[in-house]
């Protein structure tokens, strides 16, 4: 049975849930297929993971996109009340995927959330008990992503700076100006592309060339900047006005349109970029995120530093993002190890 939940929950239907609750997710599958109980109980988890935990609203999706897959699934085979779930149905539903072509990242994610969300609902008396506290994980190949050469980054933002000459029209410049600034803080810094979006004017120190990110889980971090992007985003913020409205408010970059520019046009931004650039992978801005680290590592930056440059909180994640030169392990290894 389902234990009480609070009242001003109660009265939420799949229909009327909030503006970021997904309508359907990779799968298709729709809010609808869900029942009033599971909707409610997926809305206050959400409620907790948006303000209890301060995550991100890409976050909030991501976790209850899977768990209304979860229900659905339920609810297709006759099981789809939250009371009612057990081990043997979550491993089944995780079956189901693997069969339907589902890899290891996205099973291990979807098995991950599974778990954050019953213990909360067990933890809060929503439910009498965890079924997903035994719920393992398939072990994901930690692959490392692709990245770029620092002599491709290099070409792809001198191109960028080329076109700012080209330009004639004052609102191209200044576009291109823009485009150039987002590409250089994203390598300097190693920014995500919401933290890149979310910068205000009062986030930037640029005297001290400091920028202030506020990073996953509404944690704060500073990160400098070289002198290239430095001069890069002076150049921005002296034509910003030609482009902004008052819709972006203190937003640093904007878009076309003059409010706060979205993370999908700086995604179009840096892949124009890169794509200039012979036998460069086509790459998003978590690419320049991997590439930031792994050159930082290269010119002998140690790890424990670009942890925090990055934001991580686990050491782990860190040496996932990073490429290092078997040279440049064999040179480190030669230069500290006694018996090299």
């Amino acid at each position: 049975m389902l234990l009480p939940i609070r009242g001003h929950i109660l009265g939420l239907a799949a229909g009327a849930l909030a503006p970021w609750w997904p309508r359907g997710d990779a799968d298709g599958v729709e809010t609808e297929d869900l029942s009033p109980a599971a909707a409610a109980i997926l809305a206050a988890f959400a409620d907790h993971l948006r303000l209890e935990r301060g995550l991100s609203p890409h976050t909030v999706r991501a976790y209850t996109g899977d768990l209304t897959n979860l229900f659905a699934h339920l609810a297709r085979v006759g099981e789809g009340e939250p009371g009612d779930v057990t081990l043997a149905d979550l491993r089944r539903w995780l079956a189901n995927l693997h069969a339907a072509g589902s890899d290891r990242a996205t099973l291990a994610r979807r098995a991950a959330g599974a778990r954050t969300f019953f213990a909360w609902a067990a933890r809060t008396g929503r439910l009498p008990a965890d079924p997903a506290a035994a719920l393992r994980s398939p072990t994901v190949d930690r692959r490392l992503p692709p990245t770029v050469e620092a002599e491709q980054a290099r070409r792809a933002l001198d191109g960028l700076a080329a076109r700012v000459e080209e330009a004639e029209d004052p609102l191209d410049r200044a576009a291109r100006r823009r485009d150039l600034a987002i590409v250089e803080v994203l390598y300097a810094g190693g920014i995500r592309v919401s933290e890149l979006a979310g910068l205000d004017t009062g986030d930037l120190d640029v005297q001290r060339g400091l920028l202030r990110v506020l990073g996953k889980g509404g944690k704060q971090r500073t990160v400098p900047l070289g002198a290239p992007a430095l001069r890069a985003l002076d150049a921005w913020l002296a034509v910003r006005a030609r482009l902004a409205r008052p819709a972006a408010g203190q937003a640093v970059f904007v878009g076309d349109r003059g409010g706060r520019i979205d993370p999908r046009v700086v995604r179009r931004i840096v892949h124009r970029a890169l794509a200039v650039v012979p036998d460069a992978p086509d790459l998003g801005p978590h690419g320049l995120r991997h590439a930031m680290a792994t050159h930082l590592l290269e010119g002998g930056a140690d790890l424990r530093s670009v942890q925090e440059l990055l934001g991580h909180s686990s050491l782990a994640t860190t040496q996932l993002y990073t490429h290092v030169s078997g040279d440049r392990l064999r040179k480190a290894y030669q230069q500290a190890h006694p018996r090299a």
